[in-house]
């Protein structure tokens, strides 16, 4: 009991509402919570609390005081999780962020077994497609694709990350296959709204790199949804291998223009420049990059693909 502090043992108090469940909650008796929230009022030389039989209630400086040492209880709670964080052991949690569509489809299956080895760690996983500019305080480590600024700590590239351009076999029996990328001005496209290069797509080939701009009627956020609406029919569309994978080996998509590639980007592992890798964090990066592969990912494998190296954008 003597390694809490007194305001902390006030705030178990307010928030559990009485002393008797602030006592269960700190695993102490009931005069021992009641004596410190006393020591606390005659050391501060002010009343923090109104006792009744029926209830507490706080005082206009208890409640002030509540506010701060709130704060201050939150403030110790994570300096501790994060002190843990580079211990011998790996404990604590780690805060990821990864991009929605990757994170759900390949790296949340891979988390409950790398969970498995270390029972003393906890991963909150954030999922977001928009770019950050920074995760400073937010993340300790966060999955990130393209260009990142300047001042980002890019610790390690662990995989490629390719696009096709793919449609239904409905679609394509209906509308015919695109001989080449300038066919595809002619055709309906779903886009992925959060691309920098949204309706502009870029293919290079023996003949070079060119630049073809296209429309169509559905744009949006999310490379999942884009893909359900390519195997419905709804068009044409640029889709990264990590998704297409499996609808192309099952048939439920087909591939166009496969003599022409796409520009590719790399996914990356940024820490906040201002922290230390925390050993925890760094027992997940050995764990991913176990699972994927920095020149041929296994989603690419598994569909034969092998371009050749190209410029990433």
């Amino acid at each position: 009991m003597e390694t809490i502090p007194d305001f902390a043992v006030f705030v178990a108090v307010i928030e559990q509402g009485s002393f008797s469940k602030a006592a269960d909650r700190l695993g102490v008796t009931k005069s021992a919570v009641s004596r410190r929230v006393t020591q606390l009022e005659k050391r501060l030389g002010i009343q923090l609390l109104q006792r009744s039989t029926r209830k507490l209630a706080l005082t206009d400086a208890g409640n002030r005081y509540f506010v701060h040492a709130t704060e201050a209880v939150h403030h110790v709670q994570s300096a501790e999780r994060e002190a843990a964080l580079y211990g011998n052991e790996a404990v604590g949690e780690i805060r990821v962020l990864a991009p929605m569509s990757f994170g759900s489809r390949h790296l949340v299956p891979r988390l409950p077994g790398f969970l498995a080895l270390h029972p003393k760690l906890r991963v909150d996983l954030t999922l977001d497609d928009r770019m950050m500019t920074s995760i400073d305080g937010n993340f300790d480590l966060a999955l990130r694709t393209g260009d990142l600024p300047n001042s980002a700590q890019i610790v390690r590239k662990l995989a490629p990350l390719r696009s096709v351009i793919c449609a239904s076999p409905d679609y394509v029996s209906r509308h015919g296959a695109p001989s080449s990328p300038v066919d595809l001005s002619t055709r309906n496209c779903v886009f992925f709204s959060y691309s920098d290069n949204m309706d502009v797509w870029e293919f290079r080939s023996d003949l070079g790199p060119e630049e073809i701009r296209v429309s169509g009627n559905l744009k949006v956020n999310n490379s999942e949804a884009l893909c359900s609406a390519l195997v419905a029919g709804g068009g044409i569309g640029r889709l990264p291998t990590f998704v297409a994978s499996s609808f192309l080996a099952s048939g439920e998509l087909i591939r166009l223009l496969p003599g022409f590639e796409m520009p590719s980007k790399s996914l990356q592992i940024q820490f906040p420049s201002r922290q230390l890798i925390p050993r925890a964090a760094r027992y997940l990066i050995d764990h991913l990059v176990e699972v994927f592969d920095p020149e041929l990912p296994y989603w690419d494998n598994e569909i034969g693909l092998n371009p050749v190296k190209t410029k990433e954008c």
